[in-house]
């Protein structure tokens, strides 16, 4: 029998989803010669080949704590959990090439449920012209759970990984923030409201463009072409999945740099400005934590800048300082706030 030792337990919830893969992964030492890059990126990176690398990355999404069935239709899950994916390919500056994917399912789905579930599938592979190559189904006690693989190629040498930003470096975002996290907060209420009232139909028009981004996000495959284009090699990159704060903290952590983040430039869709005074909720705080946006956040030189400047695509945010100033929000009054990664925690106990 195992003893009860609660008072020396550390609570999983304290470290948080990247503390406790650093924690357990630790002592893991890098023995093969083909292992490029290891545990601590968007992906990992392996030699294949003289010119090319492979990259591969994979997640896990569980029902209840990712996704909420009640008002995520299965084939928009389906199309979601590949993006997911092939967003952390895209963020290491490579091309997705294939996935695999694994299903554990409860006995209250039909096969028809599951039929739409592979139908976003293949959606999305098509679009992102990605193989299915293989994977697992199983049974599962307690709903439905998604795990997706995705591998992708490189030329060698190109991989942009999260340790390369440099002093007085660019940070640069794509697209806008906190209209996937708007979109969900949108769902939750009309949940509420059918809950009440199930006869009632909610009016989800105002807020399309927020319910889109939540529920079928893109990956941006358009952004390493578009750099390739304008001779732009990013020095670090990752995808905004957790929130604007925890990914400029990834890279800052990982480069051993500090950053100065400008609240002014932050990218915000008219769509979310509005609906957060609806909500009563501070815009700027929901971009930083609010997550599922899927944009790349990436790092440039200065003499890089002329390349972007003025392309809609692409918004400089901010700039990266000594690691001893450590990282800060510059507020629109001109404040410096220490930045803290409060970006969605899927380990966080919510009782």
């Amino acid at each position: 029998m195992f003893e009860n030792k609660d008072s020396s337990h550390t609570s999983i919830e304290n470290l948080g989803e990247f503390g406790l893969i650093d924690h357990l992964t630790k002592n893991f030492k890098i023995k093969q010669k083909s292992t490029v890059k290891g545990i601590g990126d968007d992906a990992a990176v392996i030699a294949c080949d003289p010119k090319e690398e492979l990259v591969i990355t994979t997640d896990l999404l569980v029902e209840g704590v990712h996704f909420d069935l009640s008002y995520v239709p299965l084939k928009h899950l389906g199309y979601k959990a590949v993006i997911v994916n092939l967003s952390d390919v895209y963020a290491m500056n490579a091309e997705p090439t294939q996935i695999t994917v694994s299903v554990a399912v409860s006995n209250r789905f039909p096969v028809e449920a599951l039929e739409e579930l592979y139908a976003g599938i293949q959606a999305a592979a098509q679009l992102y012209n990605v193989d299915v190559v293989g994977g697992d189904t199983t049974s599962s006690t307690t709903g439905l759970l998604i795990s997706i693989t995705a591998l992708g190629t490189v030329k060698k040498g190109a991989a942009v990984y999260r340790s390369g930003a440099k002093e007085n470096d660019l940070l640069v975002v794509t697209g806008d923030l906190g209209a996937a996290y708007m979109g969900l907060q949108v769902l939750e209420r009309e949940k509420e409201v059918f809950k009440v009232n199930p006869n009632s139909q909610p009016d989800l028009e105002p807020y399309s463009y927020l319910v889109e981004r939540q529920l079928k996000p893109e990956a941006r495959k358009d952004i390493t072409n578009l750099l390739k284009e304008l001779e732009v090699r990013p020095t670090a990159m990752i995808d905004i999945s957790d929130g604007l704060s925890s990914e400029i903290i990834h890279i800052c952590k990982n480069s051993e740099v500090g950053c100065n983040l400008y609240e002014d430039k932050i990218p915000l869709d008219p769509q979310v400005i509005a609906t957060c005074e609806e909500f009563n909720l501070d815009s700027t705080t929901i971009a930083l934590s609010g997550g599922e946006d899927y944009e790349l956040l990436f790092t440039i030189s200065t003499e890089d800048f002329p390349k972007i400047k003025g392309n809609p695509h692409l918004t400089v945010i901010g700039h990266i300082t000594d690691e001893k100033e450590g990282v800060h929000l510059i507020s629109r009054a001109g404040t410096k706030i220490p930045l803290i990664a409060r970006g969605w925690n899927a380990l966080k106990n919510e009782e």
